[in-house]
């Protein structure tokens, strides 16, 4: 990957969306049994509404989903 020394892992959080993790990481379910990984960088969802948890699927968008408390006068 460019930009990334072999084995370094990078996560990136959105503003108002997943965490973008890229790099070689393991993903394990509550059971530990490991969870399919289909692309090299991964967006994690941070909202709780995706229907593919773990991934993000988009849905924050649509849920208004904020990572930063609204600012006095944008409620």
């Amino acid at each position: 990957m460019s930009g990334h020394a072999d084995g370094e892992v990078t996560i990136v959080a959105c503003p108002d969306g997943p965490l973008l993790v890229r790099g070689p990481v393991a993903i394990v379910d509550t059971e530990g049994e490991p969870i399919e990984q289909r692309r090299r960088t991964i967006a994690l969802c941070r909202c709780g509404v995706s229907t593919i948890k773990p991934y993000c699927d988009g849905t924050h968008k649509l849920t208004g989903f904020r990572t930063e408390p609204p600012a006095p006068g944008e409620e």
